[in-house]
């Protein structure tokens, strides 16, 4: 495969809006070509180079492209946006929207990354390796469709409204989460690790969430269907016993489910 490493040098002040770094965009084109691609540092145009050191062995195929990032870009918005193939590997931290569009290829963030990882992601495999912020998997605000195909994987802890309008693919959640994910959930397959802190699946219709930790706040709007034992979702069999939930039936034709652990969670239980 080939590899080109990106050095970033300082990162400014006002983010940088880089949805070229993709192996897509880098395809076909030399080293001096890839060191002149656009990004956007506020209303300017500026290239790559300018923030960026550019080096290591081009391809004609997307598909046989690694992008290295070599270093925090916590300043720098929409790596990977839109992407179809190929691969890449942020070591360090980055910001908002890695990922957002993603339609094919891997994305590894080493260390955290800002809200709206994987929002509207259709395909690929998306994994981070810290914490993420708010909206992991989301709708754009004023959409009704969220992350519908792919694997997203936070092996850290999440903020707020995870999986928002989720419609298809799986998002995995390795710790912990903040208030109402699922929220407005279609469809796909939420899996959280660890604790929640209030409103499960508020407002969904469809899909699946898996809770294996504690939820300290439980909506009224869903219906004890019983107590099951090593769940299979997706072809996986989760062990342990889990209490299992119909809703939120305050939305008219909810067909969600919610699994939540029956261990430490016996105050959702009727």
């Amino acid at each position: 495969m080939s590899e080109i490493t990106l050095t970033p040098k300082e990162q400014p002040q006002v983010p940088l809006e880089a949805d070229t770094i993709t192996p897509d965009m880098f395809a076909g084109k030399s080293i001096d070509e890839i060191k002149n691609i656009e990004i956007s540092y506020g209303n300017e145009k500026v290239p790559l180079s300018d923030y960026f050191e550019v080096e290591g062995e081009p391809s004609e195929d997307a598909s046989e492209i690694k992008i290295i990032i070599d270093g925090d870009v916590n300043q720098t918005k929409r790596i990977g946006q839109g992407m179809t193939a190929g691969e890449i590997v942020i070591k360090g931290d980055t910001s908002m929207y890695v990922g957002v569009e993603m339609k094919g290829g891997k994305i590894t963030v080493e260390g955290n990354a800002g809200p709206w990882a994987g929002r509207d992601m259709q395909g690929g495999e998306l994994t981070i390796m810290g914490n993420a912020g708010d909206y992991i998997g989301s709708a754009y605000r004023g959409d009704w469709r969220g992350m519908s195909g792919g694997v997203l994987t936070v092996y850290g802890n999440v903020g707020n409204e995870i999986a928002e309008y989720m419609i298809g693919g799986k998002l995995i959640i390795k710790g912990n989460a903040a208030i109402m994910p699922g929220v407005h959930m279609n469809g796909g397959t939420l899996i959280i690790e660890g604790n929640v802190v209030a409103r499960t699946g508020g407002e969904m219709k469809g899909g699946t969430i898996v809770v294996k930790g504690v939820i300290n706040e439980f909506l009224p709007g869903f219906e004890f269907l019983g107590v099951e034992k090593d769940i299979e979702i997706d072809g996986e069999v989760i062990n342990g016993n889990f209490f299992k939930f119909k809703g939120d039936l305050a939305t008219k034709g909810s067909s969600g489910i919610i699994y939540a652990a029956t261990t430490g969670n016996g105050h959702i239980a009727p």
